[in-house]
């Protein structure tokens, strides 16, 4: 220690570094305290955390971690550790220390990445890539309350520095590295089980070192190119590095089970289930993309690629595509960064090519991205040690300040919008002001905290006989829940759907924009008349918070219910006076101006919906059957084809031509539409039953008909690679 500090005191960028490495340690905990829980986190991963902590404390005798949704197939150290600490504190904000956890583990992340590029090139460039890594929005964002992809991203980071560090001392690699290296994997392994990955890097790094390694030796042999490459080879040593390798992939691999219940039971089998289960995951969340609605099965291939480009700095973008061609295969640095880059292309490529289940941005792959922020900093000291080997001082200079400057937009954003850092969109995305509508902003809720301690701190509660609690509704009811907890004596929470609001009794919403329809988002009636508050990102709305100021919808809906049309109708107009843009009147209205045959009134009363939501599917439905009734088949039919080119996967655009082409007889045509039905996985019992009578109509049987469309529907679901879903109707034939 006295050694390395008596060599480095002197260097103004290794007091930087630690400097800033200090900083942060202290800095990003401190700012987790701001942030929101995450969707997922109080009704899966804080039930889950003590689940597995009471199957230990049971000794198994509580398995409900075995049963809890499908959480038995991840690991979730993370969640367990912080778990017991909770409850062993007595701790209240239970969030808290979850949060500030989950920002240590971003700041290892950020850490890690600064010593890797240390070792390859110096203290200039760890300086580069601590602030590269800090000021990159999404990720310090993810830093605050993303249990799964950052601590797994600091194990990733943290394995790959000593694979680097062990194959840097092979074929003697100290025990300090192995163990260091046999934790990392077997941290990775206890988030998520994807981890295996790092044996794969391990394997790769070995094959690199050995040719390298071999190749160096070589250099001093004569012969043949093989018959030297066989006698450089140092065979004694490989195999030394061999088995420390395969010992070290043995100890992490089962190290990494021990509080994961489902895989320690049967190590090889119940890992290999879990693997196959995440590779296979079932699970399709509705995304706005590209300015409409697409389910996560059905993303573009260039889904995750676009994304990444485009919500990263550009500092990170330039420095990444400039290192190949600055140093990067230098002698001495070649394989690790050969390593580098496989580790940050690799898993991306991998999500591509097997056409995986994506969702929420990128951050599934952030564990790809610590890789990308080390070549991006290798990048930019390459570009200055280039210019400094010339002698050009200037341009050294200004070579050195580049990815500073470079960083001041994505820092600039990350002070202003502090705590939802991760919604950012670059400047190759025009920013994150014109994505409304577009993409997806708060995908993981963080804002419903903001919206919800926004009613505790300025809004009354409201006034009710018998003692009644005012309502707070919202999607992430659990959410609510929780910033409401010292307050329960008058306030209550209620699971409430944005689409449902008006059919609901509440007093006050916090609604974040995620699922909201992307043509709504854009549209003149957002946000509605009765948003009290808004939190912002760079200008643009993440989460709405609405008082109810008048409640005749939900009364007219109840006189609805009751059979009180006139009663309901003219609660419904009153409505409709106090806000003309409510569209679930409007549907309520509808559906009975349909029951009753008035056609004309129901597209009269649906035109203001449709004007600015095209494509709103219960509005769209409505008008197509009054259209239909009318005997106007063809405004229908256009209707409907256009809803079926901008919303491949919804049944709307599918299922009234099918029951007008089969009511007319015109199987043909039936059949048309069922195969663009099958080709976008829109699959419902109207279909099949349809499907059947076509296949009678050619003289099969009702048995042999229904095995032939069950079957069929099988063989479409495995050419789309939905294994689980074709299990499912083969199931049915046999």
């Amino acid at each position: 220690m006295k050694q390395f500090f008596s060599e480095n005191k002197s260097n103004p960028w290794w007091w930087a570094f630690l400097a800033i490495a200090t900083i942060l340690f202290f800095a990003m905990p401190m700012m987790s305290r701001d942030a929101g829980n995450s969707g997922d986190e109080m009704k899966f991963q804080v039930p889950q955390g003590y689940n597995v902590l009471n199957y230990y404390k049971t000794d198994g005798q509580d398995s409900t971690c075995m049963t809890f949704e499908n959480l038995k197939y991840y690991g979730c150290s993370f969640d367990v550790v912080t778990a017991w600490w909770n409850e062993t504190f007595h701790v209240d904000d239970i969030a808290r220390t979850r949060h500030a956890a989950n920002a240590f583990m971003g700041w290892l992340v950020v850490l890690f990445v600064g010593l890797i590029v240390w070792r390859m090139a110096g203290w200039r460039a760890a300086v580069m890539a601590l602030l590269l890594m800090f000021f990159s929005p999404r990720f310090l964002g993810h830093s605050f309350n993303n249990p799964k992809d950052i601590p797994f991203a600091a194990g990733v980071i943290m394995a790959m520095y000593y694979m680097m560090m062990f194959f840097r001392q092979a074929p003697k690699p100290r025990w300090s590295t192995m163990i260091m290296l046999a934790f990392s994997i077997a941290f990775a392994l206890s988030i998520r089980v994807g981890a295996l990955i790092l044996i794969g890097y391990l394997g790769l790094w070995g094959i690199l070192w050995i040719i390298f390694h071999t190749n160096e030796n070589r250099k001093t042999l004569k012969g043949g190119k093989r018959e030297a490459f066989m006698s450089a080879l140092d065979w004694n040593g490989t195999f030394k590095t061999i088995g420390f390798a395969a010992a070290i992939c043995i100890v992490g691999f089962f190290a990494g089970l021990l509080i994961w219940p489902y895989a320690w039971q049967s190590p090889i089998k119940n890992t290999v289930d879990s693997y196959h289960a995440m590779s296979q995951f079932a699970i399709n969340i509705r995304q706005i993309y590209e300015g409409r609605y697409i389910m996560s099965n059905e993303l573009p291939w260039y889904y995750t690629p676009k994304f990444i480009l485009t919500t990263i700095p550009i500092a990170v973008i330039v420095g990444w595509l400039m290192y190949p061609f600055v140093g990067a295969f230098k002698k001495g640095r070649a394989m690790e960064s050969i390593m580098v880059y496989f580790c940050c292309i690799f898993p991306v490529f991998w999500i591509v090519y097997t056409n995986a289940n994506v969702y929420g941005g990128w951050r599934h792959s952030l564990f790809a991205y610590p890789p990308m922020v080390a070549a991006a900093a290798l990048g930019f000291d390459g570009l200055v040690q280039l210019f400094q080997d010339k002698g050009k001082r200037v341009l050294q200079y200004i070579a050195t300040v580049l990815p500073f400057l470079l960083l001041i937009p994505p820092a600039l954003h990350c002070f202003r919008n502090h705590p939802y850092e991760y919604i950012y969109f670059n400047e190759l995305a025009g920013g994150t002001k014109k994505q409304l509508g577009y993409y997806e902003m708060d995908y993981y809720y963080h804002s419903v905290r903001g919206g919800t301690e926004w009613i505790l701190e300025n809004c009354e509660p409201v006034a009710k006989p018998d003692g009644e609690k005012t309502i707070i509704g919202s999607f992430l009811a659990n959410d609510v829940k929780y910033y409401i907890r010292h307050d329960t004596t008058q306030y209550r929470h209620k699971f409430l759907r944005y689409d449902d609001r008006y059919n609901q009794d509440w007093d006050y919403a916090v609604f974040n924009i995620t699922a909201m329809d992307p043509e709504y988002l854009r549209s003149d009636n957002f946000p509605p008349k009765n948003t009290i508050h808004t939190i912002d990102v760079d200008g643009v709305p993440i989460a709405i918070v609405l008082r109810r100021d008048d409640k005749s919808d939900y009364l007219g809906l109840e006189q609805l219910r009751s059979g009180n049309v006139d009663s309901a109708f003219a609660l419904f107009r009153k409505a409709l006076q106090h806000d003309p843009s409510n569209e679930g009147v409007r549907l309520n209205m509808a559906n009975v101006y349909l029951q009753r045959g008035a056609n004309d009134s129901v597209l009269s009363i649906l035109k203001p919906i449709l004007d600015q939501q095209p494509h709103h599917n219960q509005a769209v439905t409505y008008a197509a059957y009054a259209y239909v009734n009318k005997g106007a088949v063809n405004e229908a039919m256009s209707l409907c084809e256009e809803m079926r080119r901008y919303s491949p996967t919804s049944d709307v655009g599918y299922s009234i031509p099918l029951n007008i082409w089969m009511q007319q007889g015109d199987l043909m045509s039936a059949e048309t539409i069922i195969r663009q039905m099958l080709d976008n996985d829109v699959v419902n019992d109207q279909m099949i039953q349809n499907y059947i009578k076509i296949m009678m109509a050619r003289g099969l049987d009702q048995n042999t008909a229904t095995r032939s469309v069950l079957g069929t529907i099988a063989k479409n679901y495995e050419d789309h690679g939905r294994k689980a879903e074709a299990e499912q109707f083969r199931s049915y034939l046999r």
